[in-house]
Order: structure tokens, then C-alpha cells, then sequence
């Protein structure tokens, strides 16, 4: 069970040793590609058919591999897959049906099956927003219109959709990649604006939720939201009523990383009831998270069950896309 609630980078361009340690030893549930990883569509499509044939020869599930393909600045595929200006870009649903449509076909045609898409961030002010460029704009309900095209066209060409960044980094101006940011805006008003996108994406039975690496005072003042039980399990689950997948942001990010040591790191993501740890970089972080996972379904009945809970959701939406249970 502790390596299904991994997702992994990893480097080179092939089914090498490394991953195949990953995938047999780890029994990692996910994968995610890179610019490092790429290097054309038929590259890509025998690096996902040979992964996927390794994990099934060890007797693993399926594996969730994942990309973020947003378009525009975030899109790590690039020609001769379709090249999109991006959210902030878009004028219309048309443009986003199109996006998650092309997008689609051209992932799941290279064995990609979940795109960390779409950025659900209100840029509430655009000019100072480190989002400015990612966002689909300032207006939640526009933002909403648009990222429920993308997760419905997405999913119904066979791609599972990640909402990011939960509960909201529109309002941000740090970045998050390189250290902690601290929002002071009211849980009133994240309620009005940033949460809405994500309510409604909800609605729409998105495959996957992604949680930011932001600390939201009104919420949590001393976790950030990947790392928070009142923002993971209160509000996401239990008050949004949310039961699909929900992962971390990239744990090698500077707002997470330099603050704090891995096995801790994870026993409060497993805590917040946070099904994927995401880790994009190779390193024994990998290998102390596995262990970490592993210790913490065995400390008491009620561990083992959340653990229980937690795989059961991933395989869940595995059988759901995959056709694996």
C-alpha cells in the first residue's frame, strides 16, 4: 500500500534500472515526466508502454503517469505535440474545449494518463500575481467556466484532470518554488472568490486535487495547506465533500523542502488525510517517504484504516481509467 500513495520524477529518457527500482521496490503508484524525460512522441510512447508492461510484470497496478501540459508557460511537451498559448490567453470556452480536446488525444496517444491541468487560481490581481500568466483570469466564475471545459474534455478523452493549486494561489506574489508565502486573506473571502473554481470543479468529478504549498492564516496558521488537516481533511473533504484523489504539490519546493526534514514532512501529509505525496526530483527522499508511509500505516487501527482509505481511492480511479483494480 505505502507505494501507491507515491508519485515520482526520475531521470532519463527510458525504462532504466532506477525506475525499475522505483516501480518494483518503491511499488510506486505514479510517474511524472519532464522536459528530461522527453525527447519526441515516439520516445515518450515506448517509455510509457515499456514502464506500464515493468509494473505489470511485478504484479503492480497500473501506473498514474502524469504531465503538466497547461499550455503556454507550463507545457512540457512541446512541437511536434500542439503548442497552446496558455489560460491567460484564452479567449472563450471554445478555446478551452479545443485545449483539452487536442490535449487528450495527443497524451493518451503517447500512454500519458493524467494532466496536472487545469490551474483553478484566481488571479484576483493580475499585475502582481506570480499566476498572472497561468490563470485563466480574475473573475471566478470565468475562471470556473473555462476550467470545467478543460476538466470535462479532458476526462472524457480518457485523461484524468488535476485541479491545482488548493484552496488558491491567485492572490500570491511569492513563489512558492523557492520559499514559504503567507496569505492573510480572509476565509470569507476565499470562500467568495478562490474557492468557487474548486467547488465547482468538484461538481464535475475531477479525477485529482492538487494542494498548494501556501499557508493560509485565516485557515491554518501554522501548516500549509499540502501539509494541513483543516484545509485537507475539513475543509476539502469533509466540508466540500470531496472523495477523489488529492495530492501534494511537489515536495522538493522550496516552501516545503527548507523547512522540513521528509519522514516528518510526510507523516503530516498521511495525517491530513492527503492521499499522494508527489516528489518530481530523485533523491533518498524517495526511498524516506517510502519508509515513512510504511510506518505510519503500522502505528495504530486507525492509521492502518486511513492508509486503507487512502490506496482505496487511488485504485479506485485507477480501475475508473486504467482497468485496474
Amino acid at each position: 500500500m505505502a507505494g501507491q500513495r507515491l508519485m515520482v520524477g526520475f531521470d532519463g529518457t527510458e525504462l532504466g534500472g532506477d525506475v525499475k527500482f522505483l516501480i518494483k521496490d518503491l511499488h510506486v503508484g505514479g510517474l511524472i515526466l519532464f522536459t528530461r524525460n522527453i525527447a519526441s512522441p515516439e520516445q515518450v510512447r515506448h517509455l510509457c508502454r515499456s514502464v506500464q508492461e515493468y509494473a505489470r510484470s511485478c504484479g503492480e497496478p497500473a501506473l498514474f503517469i502524469a504531465v503538466d501540459q497547461e499550455g503556454g508557460t507550463v507545457a512540457r511537451l512541446k512541437s511536434p505535440f500542439t503548442e497552446f498559448p496558455g489560460n491567460a490567453h484564452m479567449r472563450g470556452r471554445r478555446e478551452a474545449v479545443e485545449f483539452a480536446r487536442i490535449s487528450a488525444r495527443e497524451l493518451l496517444d503517447v500512454g500519458i494518463n493524467m494532466n496536472m491541468a487545469p490551474v483553478l487560481d484566481v488571479a484576483v490581481d493580475p499585475a502582481t500575481s506570480i499566476m498572472q500568466e497561468r490563470a485563466f483570469g480574475s473573475d471566478p466564475q470565468w475562471v470556473s467556466w473555462l476550467g470545467m471545459a478543460v476538466i470535462q474534455h479532458l476526462q472524457e478523452g480518457g485523461v484524468m484532470s488535476v485541479a491545482k493549486h488548493f484552496p488558491g494561489i491567485g492572490r500570491t506574489t511569492l513563489d512558492s518554488h523557492l520559499e514559504l508565502p503567507f496569505l492573510e486573506t480572509s476565509a470569507e473571502d476565499l470562500a467568495a472568490v478562490d474557492l468557487v473554481p474548486f467547488q465547482d470543479a468538484i461538481e464535475k468529478g475531477v479525477a485529482g486535487v492538487m494542494l498548494s504549498h501556501i499557508c493560509y492564516r485565516s485557515l491554518d496558521d501554522r501548516r500549509p495547506a499540502s501539509l494541513s488537516r483543516k484545509i485537507a481533511r475539513d475543509i476539502l473533504r469533509h466540508q466540500l465533500g470531496y472523495d477523489g484523489v488529492v495530492m501534494t504539490d511537489d515536495l522538493d519546493m522550496g516552501a516545503v523542502k527548507k523547512h522540513h526534514d521528509i519522514q516528518p514532512l510526510v507523516r503530516q501529509i498521511l495525517d491530513a488525510d492527503i492521499d499522494i505525496a508527489l516528489i518530481c526530483h530523485r533523491s533518498p527522499d524517495m526511498e524516506a517517504a517510502f519508509e515513512a508511509i510504511r510506518s505510519f500505516q503500522s502505528m495504530s487501527p486507525a492509521s492502518r484504516r486511513s492508509c486503507e482509505r487512502s490506496v482505496g481511492r487511488i485504485l479506485r480511479l485507477k480501475k475508473a481509467y486504467l482497468g485496474t483494480s
